[in-house]
């Protein structure tokens, strides 16, 4: 078991971790956390070569991607930098990458009656306005579960809050800060269901964050 205690805060610099090898030579990938060898919890950073490309595979129990860098694609599409995408329970594609891409993913973690699929390309999607001086871009809601792309404006400070169902964030440009630490660039946060903090920015920041689906 790597990092699959929820009831744990985890963060993880994926910068100063190694890529390891997949099932497919030209496929590498960092794991976050991980839990059982068979369709078990996972979430990992993944990148494809140039030219890389993974068998056919099933997904039984979902999988849920963004596009960090490069293009993804599979026999539906392309899906450049800044695609968000859920594949739900039961669905099947094979991916590849004629460029190269790098992903960040989360298998087998979603609710077993949410069958929407996705394939948002969120860099053609408006922010809207948020909380204080937050803009927001929502990707994804269901039942207590919710996904979004946040950006935080320099010297932004939000309220003290708890995370009802824990709260997970990929830091994808600027310095997310609160009062545990400093988070940088390509920082995987999860907090436990009713974790609390203070968080805050210095410089202009953008987060990717899910919540309410950890309780």
């Amino acid at each position: 078991m790597l990092n699959m205690n929820f009831a744990e805060r985890v963060v993880i610099q994926t910068e100063s971790e190694e890529w390891q090898p997949s099932p497919s030579p030209d496929v590498l990938r960092k794991p976050l956390a991980r839990e059982g060898l068979e369709h078990g919890h996972a979430t990992s950073l993944v990148t494809y070569k140039p030219g890389a490309s993974f068998a056919e595979h099933s997904h039984p129990f979902g999988e849920e991607i963004f596009v960090l860098e490069g293009t993804f694609s599979d026999e539906k599409g392309d899906y450049p930098a800044g695609t968000y995408i859920r594949n739900p329970p039961g669905t099947k594609h094979k991916p590849f990458s004629k460029e190269g891409c790098v992903i960040f993913v989360k298998l087998n973690q979603f609710n077993k009656q949410d069958r929407t699929q996705v394939a948002l390309n969120t860099e053609l999607a408006p922010w809207l306005a948020g909380q204080g001086r937050l803009e927001v871009k929502p990707l994804h809601r269901f039942e207590h579960e919710s996904v979004a792309l946040v950006k935080w404006p320099a010297g932004e400070k939000f309220i003290p809050h708890r995370h009802f169902g824990g709260e997970e964030i990929w830091v994808l440009a600027g310095m997310f800060e609160d009062e545990y630490g400093q988070y940088p660039k390509n920082t995987w946060i999860r907090s436990p269901h009713l974790s609390s903090h203070n968080p805050f920015v210095l410089e202009e920041t953008v987060i990717l964050v899910k919540t309410g689906h950890l309780g």
